[in-house]
């Protein structure tokens, strides 16, 4: 083999590295337009839904929370009636951020754990948290939050017993700070809510 073919198959070889090469950045560079092909796990959709639901709470956007209840509770209560409630108990706590823990999905019923931060306006000033469970459930295809909802929410639980076995309702719990310490005042507030009723 002369010098000149040895150049032509170098050059042949520069070549198709070079193809290789850009070969290799333009499949790197479509990974992430490839993986949003991906549908969505119902996990990270559940999960997604859970900080949607928080951020219109925390922004006082009531109207678009009573579009995510499921269609019992919609029957159950008129829009106005869900905003103004919900109008009238926001001068008496301020959220600041929530934390999501475990997700946990089967079927159409999902349980999320969150941590709710914010501060209370009335009847005293403090640093607050409320631990609780979201349940969702899913309805014509969109996740619906039914944590207020014990009707609808024992409902799905009734079809899907060993989910329920595992994961019951549990009631929320309500903390303020004190001296650099939460203070459990559940069943205080469930004290204090049985004497107004009787």
């Amino acid at each position: 083999m002369n010098g000149k073919s040895l150049m032509k198959m170098k050059m042949k070889h520069n070549r198709f590295s070079v193809l290789l090469a850009a070969c290799a950045i333009l499949l790197v560079a479509s990974l992430p337009s490839r993986a949003s092909l991906v549908p969505p796990s119902d996990e990270t959709e559940v999960r997604g839904v859970t900080q949607t639901i928080f951020e219109q709470l925390k922004a006082g956007r009531y109207g678009e929370l009573y579009d995510v209840l499921p269609a019992t509770s919609r029957s159950r209560i008129s829009r106005e009636r869900f905003t103004d409630m919900l109008r009238r108990s926001s001068g008496t706590y301020k959220l600041d951020r929530m934390e999501i823990g475990a997700v946990r999905v089967s079927g159409d019923i999902a349980v999320v754990d969150t941590v709710m931060y914010g501060s209370v306006e009335r009847p005293i000033q403090a640093e607050g948290k409320l631990v609780a469970q979201q349940y969702l459930v899913r309805e014509e295809g969109r996740w619906r939050v039914a944590t207020g909802d014990r009707a609808t929410v024992r409902r799905f639980l009734a079809t899907n017993p060993g989910f329920a076995k595992k994961f019951p309702i549990k009631e929320p719990r309500v903390y303020v700070k004190r001296e650099g310490r939460w203070i459990d005042l559940s069943s205080t507030m469930k004290a204090a809510s049985r004497r107004r009723a009787t």
